[in-house]
């Protein structure tokens, strides 16, 4: 039997790489990946470089003229200065910078480059475009629980397109880690807790930021898959923290959004910040040349995160600098992001024989790769163009789709009574919380160029679609984590003088991204007072939540009558989410992520093992797989999601319940809407693999289908599952599929029962 962790032998390769590269270079080189086919005046180019023109195309730095927010998010460092870079590009030294600002930098630097550097090779731009450029969209947490893979394709092409016009050539995103502890900052920038979902929504982002027409077409942008891999797994849900994972889980869970991404022709991929069973990602040969270049056949560009081969040191990894650009280099890293390690030490580790200069040439190949595919060469200045940037960002087409997508990314978890959609007239509202109003917290964390200043509110979208805008009254009751003099005794008033409460709570955008991990993922202890007091009231309240992660709920938030999960949705945040309290968009998304009964279950997510003593429906027994308060299960599970209608699933058919090698198996089922009003339901397919010689989830998501119906209409849902479909990755460490009896729910979300059967493969 070979379950094991990463196994040593395969650890042990980022410590004996160095002497593989010094005893034979260019067998190595084959080995590593493909040679890139690049005309020959590129390979020209190659041969008139000296060693330290090399190093500074491995090089890439945070721009010293930054753009929006770009300073807090990546600082250029004390020493960086504008002349400083453009010394640094007239001299060969910088392969291009990130988190600029706009054309007018980029179009200086570029004249630089193309006029005073030796051999004038064009400059890249790159930038952090995670949900948005100047139109910010929603995080991509949110945008996951669509289910829509399309509209995330549509979100990415706006967003390529609207950088693409500022001069930029490279985003970092999507980021496709899985995240399954919701204590995790970064989680809001991904899919969620779903191996499935990932996959969909990595493809859909790759083809959505780069395009149809090609990375050459003016507004394409090249796409980066990160982080190389399982960042979401650190332990705790400590960001930047340890991981210490199986292969198995790995293959299993971590890589798949990876490869659909590769598969979508991704051509860069970022190594991740942590470490995995000891060894940094950053210096894993095993990681990034055994697994990237030579199973997976990637041929494209490695970059590091910033200060990424830096942070070597501080793990305990590297002694120093040079040894830690001599580990990342050799492992597999082909850019380095803002230390400076690579431009000050590759060309001493290369004359030392330490790095081999065909390593280099390698590195260098990929960089200048990705310039040619961008089209850079053949015109520099492509996407630099300062009138484009003025006229094609924050059009009324992309703000059009900010508002969509938002309204399409908000889940309702509750409505009882059918409080919601509210009439546009003849009640009186008032909007309570620290969101309620206010240009703040509004697109979320990560974005670079956008601004809240731009974003629309809820107080302004609530008052734009109500007959009378004097019936809505607006008091913030509490601040986000600290009370408010008298605020409580306001919001009170205000809820007793109204027909209807809505309170608008959950997390500022400070609480999520990078760096955020939160010990205790609940409500602000200040906002759970106001809660209180304004449920108290007896009036009709609506809770909606801002937030960037699942949440542990509790209290008077459940006691609502309704709620919704309203994160932070961009641009058209207010427009967005009145849009569907007054029913001109029904609600149709779903939960990406799982929201757990108490902190204390993280890391939680559906798809986990059933262990030996599963409790069961029904009563928490002794002795059993549960905690003392609950059963291992959600509050609120994945795919979870309710609509305006009234649903319900029947009529499972297996299409005889027997699935071979040779043909797929269709599955299909009737879903209903008795309801007065129309509705979008996500109609999810999920298999448990029932006895295998590896055991698997109690459920796993394997497809599912948005489909519309009317009041009174009932429509046949169809899914195929393949062979393919039911793999995982076996004993040996390799994807592998058994006879034998698979559970099948057709389903509206990973807890509920839906409609379920059994078939078999065969």
């Amino acid at each position: 039997m070979d379950d094991r962790h990463i196994s040593r032998r395969a650890l042990v390769l980022g410590g004996t790489m160095a002497a593989a590269w010094a005893s034979s270079p260019l067998q190595a080189l084959a080995a590593g990946t493909a040679a890139t086919a690049l005309p020959p005046k590129i390979e020209a180019l190659i041969a008139r470089m000296t060693v330290e023109e090399k190093a500074g195309q491995l090089t890439i730095m945070a721009a010293a003229w930054a753009g929006g927010s770009a300073t807090a998010l990546n600082p250029a460092g004390a020493a960086a200065s504008f002349d400083g870079q453009l010394a640094d590009v007239r001299a060969g030294r910088l392969a291009g910078v990130f988190n600029g600002n706009g054309a007018a930098m980029a179009q200086r630097m570029q004249t630089t480059a193309m006029r005073e550097s030796r051999l004038k090779i064009p400059l890249i731009f790159a930038a952090d475009i995670i949900h948005g450029f100047r139109t910010v969209f929603p995080v991509p947490l949110a945008e996951a629980g669509s289910f829509d893979p399309d509209l995330a394709r549509r979100t990415a092409r706006a967003a390529g397109a609207e950088a693409a016009a500022a001069g930029i050539d490279w985003t970092f995103a999507p980021m496709v880690d899985i995240a399954r502890d919701q204590r995790w900052g970064r989680g809001v920038e991904g899919a969620g807790e779903d191996v499935y979902l990932g996959r969909m929504m990595a493809r859909a982002r790759v083809e959505g930021f780069q395009g149809t027409r090609g990375l050459a077409a003016a507004d394409a942008v090249a796409a980066c898959a990160k982080h190389f891999a399982a960042y979401g797994a650190g332990e705790a849900g400590l960001d930047y923290n340890s991981v210490d994972i199986s292969e198995r889980t790995l293959r299993d869970v971590y890589f798949p959004p990876f490869q659909a991404a590769l598969a979508a022709g991704v051509p860069t991929v970022m190594a991740a910040f942590n470490e995995i069973s000891g060894v940094p990602a950053t210096a894993n040969d095993w990681l990034l040349t055994q697994v990237l270049r030579r199973e997976w056949g990637f041929g494209g560009l490695v970059v590091s995160d910033y200060t990424g081969d830096e942070e070597l040191i501080a793990h305990g990894f590297a002694a120093d600098a040079r040894e830690a650009t001599r580990l990342a280099f050799l492992a597999g890293v082909d850019m380095s992001m803002q230390s400076g390690f690579y431009i000050k030490h590759l060309p001493d580790l290369v004359g030392t024989g330490e790095v081999p200069m065909a390593r280099l040439d390698q590195a260098v190949r990929r960089v200048l790769a990705l310039k040619v595919s961008l089209g850079l060469f053949d015109d520099p200045f492509r996407r630099i163009d300062p009138r484009r940037e003025k006229t094609q960002v924050r059009t009324r087409k992309t703000l059009a789709l900010a508002r969509e997508a938002g309204s399409r990314s908000i889940v309702m978890l509750k409505n009882a009574g059918d409080l919601l959609p509210l009439p546009r007239s003849g009640k009186r509202v008032a909007l309570i919380g620290p969101f309620a109003q206010g240009r703040h917290d509004l697109i979320g964390p990560w974005n670079v160029y956008g601004t809240d200043a731009d974003a629309v509110d809820l107080a302004t979208g609530v008052r734009e679609i109500v007959a009378d805008p004097r019936a809505v009254t607006v008091v913030d009751g509490s601040g986000i984590e600290a009370a408010l003099p008298g605020g409580i005794a306001a919001a009170v008033a205000a809820a007793n003088a109204a027909d209807v409460a809505i309170l608008a709570v959950g997390e500022s955008q400070r609480m999520s991204g990078e760096a955020q991990s939160r010990s205790d993922i609940v409500i602000p202890a200040a906002q759970l007072q106001l809660v209180e007091a304004v449920v108290a009231t007896g009036k009709p309240v609506v809770v909606l939540l801002s937030t960037g992660r699942g949440l542990a709920l509790s209290g008077a938030v459940l006691e609502a009558s309704s709620l919704l999960v309203t994160w932070f949705l961009g641009s058209e945040a207010g427009r967005s989410i009145a849009d569907v309290l007054f029913g001109v968009v029904a609600p149709s998304a779903r939960l990406p992520v799982s929201f757990p009964h108490a902190t204390g279950q993280q890391p939680y997510h559906y798809a986990h093992k059933s262990t030996g003593r599963p409790n069961g429906p029904g009563p928490l027994a002794e002795y059993k797989a549960h905690y003392r308060e609950f059963a291992n299960d959600a509050a609120f599970p994945f795919g979870h999601g309710l609509t305006f209608g009234k649903i319900s699933y029947s009529n499972l058919d297996t299409g005889g319940g027997r699935l071979t090698a040779e043909a797929g198996l269709t599955l299909s089922a009737t879903v209903t809407n008795s309801g007065r009003r129309a509705a979008d339901e996500v109609v999810q397919l999920y298999i448990q693999d029932v006895v295998a010689s590896v055991t698997q989830p109690v459920r796993a998501l394997k497809g599912f289908r948005r489909i519309a119906l009317k009041p009174g209409e009932a429509r046949v849902v169809t899914f195929t599952l393949t062979r393919s479909d039911l793999l995982f990755i076996g004993r040996d460490l390799i994807a592998t599929v058994e006879p034998g009896q698979f559970r099948v729910w057709i389903a509206p979300s990973a807890q509920a029962e839906g409609i379920a059967g059994t078939i078999t493969l065969v």
